[in-house]
């Protein structure tokens, strides 16, 4: 399953030292959760007991209650496949100690104490247990079985190696230095907290912050399980407040006092592959940081559907109060990095090669925005349309419209002659439509801009996208050149948001309607001969849909995944809307290209990052232009056979 596990939480509803009725809503919350393929499950804080006893905890009648209590549990949950964490006090050497289960197919793998144990405000833990800080691991008897007791546990699956599970306890995750920062830099790869913590105004959002902080910076899934319906409220009232969080982001919550139960498909795979990149994150093996490895054994595939959010649009927030502000991000770190390079340069002129195309809009939209915090006059910016045999009325008409509502100066140069010089130069026949064809219409292009900035003190703005980098959907030493590439690391899929946002903000009808036309133009390079007047060569239609390609890069570059579990994604979250047939199509000439065209990449101009995913040779990536793909074209192969393609 590609690295997915499920993991769980769930809130049981359960009568304050009734240790027998709290067994069994214990038992019919791991049932429903490995019913519905959960398998890791945190469970709240003192649960089988209730986290609100109080002094009832010294009791040894509530104590004695409490093993009797897991021992039904772990009978009763025997044939279950889930690993789950159970919450109860256990005495050990004469103290008495706030504790979580470990157990896994009616074994009981570990008891792993609480650390910090709040006794501040309306908390008074430590009048009835002790810390664990200063306890090593050593083995206890429980209910006659021999278990590793300690914190510094990490349980570790046979079959997935990179599921490994560490445990602590509510307040530990509150402490200036949790438990779990250890845990994770052992390598455990998911944190399960048995939390009961009380609903006072402000705390639930301050319990998201935690789990998404925590997670974020141990690179780690992280289960919070908290106290709900059923504890006492004599003076504190507890919201069953679950939420399941990976690497900073927040994917699962249970709404506040419905003692509900939520799950989620988290990817270790992803976990392990972030920390390998994370040169910061520097793990040692579990036995050399003093821990324990306990071992067991479990089918992760997950049941039925993939309960994760597997965006298509990975680049692009869903939420468009999000999405906007993402945007107007992204414009300004644009428009900044050229200001700079304009006002490093002395440049008086920022020349933009203006096709009436998305990228050519966007990359004028920032340097006048650039122009603009410089303090100079949009006639600074000026906008060069060079028809040819391809151009068509509409592109040529929405290129001089967007260029008089800015503001900006606009130049025409007709490049059919100069390109036609060029075919006699080198004997190409002006009939036959090749590469030579195209691109000696993008070469000239580029060499009329550079002449035009050498000649009025300029500097050259490039359009060329990430997409286009990634791949190679550009001229060498043609539009694959400029002085500086603004739109570098913005893939397809986010320079449409970007323009779209731009139209939704614009100053004037005009400026609007020119926009939301381009939006509405076919993405071409326009080389080809129009057809009646219309555009006759669309790119989509060539290398595919940007829309895939965006989806293939952001999951090959970002988490370096393999072409299957990148198809695996893929039909998840463009279900019914391509064949297997047409992603693996893509897929495949996705993968081929990114490695045949690496050369390009490795002479591309400086450009800004924006994002979490740069192709620039001088920062985020490095590849050998000669690099062999045999390997992914080998796994491609072996999907092709398994989807019975011919």
């Amino acid at each position: 399953m590609f690295g997915f596990v499920r993991i769980g939480c769930s809130t049981p509803e359960i009568r304050v030292a009734d240790c027998s009725y709290n067994a069994q809503r214990i038992i019919r919350c791991i049932r429903e959760a490995d019913k519905c393929g959960v398998r890791v499950l945190c469970l709240p804080e003192l649960c089988v007991t209730g986290y609100t006893c109080a002094d009832l905890f010294l009791q040894p009648v509530l104590q004695r209650g409490a093993l009797a209590a897991l021992s039904i549990i772990c009978e009763e949950t025997a044939q279950c496949s889930v690993l789950f964490a159970v919450g109860l006090p256990f005495a050990h050497g004469g103290k008495l100690y706030n504790c979580a289960a470990v157990v896994k197919g009616g074994k009981i793998l570990g008891l792993v104490p609480k650390t910090y144990l709040p006794n501040y405000n309306e908390f008074y833990e430590q009048r009835w247990f002790v810390s664990a800080e200063d306890e090593d691991v050593c083995l206890v008897d429980v209910n006659g079985q021999a278990v590793p007791f300690g914190t510094d546990l990490i349980f570790a699956c046979e079959e997935e190696s990179d599921l490994r599970v560490a445990v602590e306890i509510c307040e530990d995750l509150w402490a200036p230095l949790p438990p779990s920062t250890a845990h994770a830099m052992a390598g455990a790869t998911v944190i399960l907290n048995l939390s009961a913590s009380n609903e006072v105004v402000g705390k639930a959002e301050y319990r998201r912050q935690l789990v998404q902080s925590q997670s974020a910076r141990l690179v780690c899934a992280y289960a919070y399980a908290d106290a709900g319906r059923g504890e006492s409220t004599t003076d504190l009232v507890f919201a069953a407040h679950n939420l399941i969080g990976e690497n900073g982001v927040l994917c699962s919550e249970s709404a506040l006092f419905e003692n509900e139960t939520i799950a989620y498909d988290i990817d270790v795979e992803k976990l392990r592959i972030e920390r390998m990149r994370n040169t910061s994150f520097a793990t040692q093996s579990a036995e050399a940081d003093g821990y324990e490895t306990v071992w067991f054994s479990q089918e992760t595939a997950c049941v039925g559907k993939l309960l994760r959010n597997v965006s298509r649009a990975p680049f692009i927030p869903s939420d468009e109060r999000e999405r906007n502000a993402r945007c107007e991000g992204i414009l300004q770190m644009q428009a900044e990095g050229l200001r700079k390079r304009i006002e490093h340069a002395h440049a008086q002129k920022a020349v933009v090669g203006i096709s009436g195309g998305l990228d050519s809009c966007l990359a004028l939209l920032v340097t006048t925005r650039a122009m603009a915090r410089l303090g100079r006059p949009m006639t600074d910016v000026v906008a060069v349309t060079m028809p040819c045999f391809g151009t068509t009325k509409r592109t040529r008409s929405n290129a001089q419209t967007l260029c008089e509502a800015l503001g900006v100066t606009f130049e025409t140069v007709d490049i059919t002659d100069t390109v036609n010089s060029n075919f006699r130069d080198v004997g190409q026949d002006p009939e036959v439509h090749d590469v030579t064809f195209e691109n000696t219409q993008a070469r000239v292009r580029t060499l009329v801009l550079m002449n035009l900035a050498n000649r009025l003190g300029g500097l050259v703005v490039g359009t060329g996208d990430l997409s286009e980098l990634a791949l190679g959907w550009a001229t060498y030493n043609g539009d694959h050149m400029s002085m500086y590439g603004v739109n570098a690391s913005v893939p397809k899929t986010l320079v449409r948001h970007l323009v779209h946002y731009a139209a939704q903000t614009a100053e004037t009808d005009v400026l609007r309607d020119v926009l939301t036309d381009i939006l509405n133009t076919p993405v071409s390079p326009e080389l080809l001969p129009a057809k009646d007047g219309e555009i006759s060569q669309q790119t989509e239609a060539i290398v595919g849909p940007y829309e895939l390609h965006d989806f293939f890069l952001f999951y090959a570059i970002r988490y370096g995944f393999a072409p299957r579990k990148i198809l695996y994604l893929a039909q998840q979250a463009f279900c019914g809307d391509y064949p297997d047939a047409e992603l693996y199509r893509w897929l495949r000439n996705f993968c081929w290209r990114f490695f045949a065209q690496q050369f390009k990449r490795s002479c591309v101009p400086d450009g800004p990052k924006v994002g979490s995913v740069s192709l620039s040779p001088r920062g985020d990536w490095r590849m050998p232009s000669d690099a062999a793909p045999a390997l992914w074209m080998a796994e491609m192969e072996e999907i092709k056979q398994e989807l019975g393609l011919d």
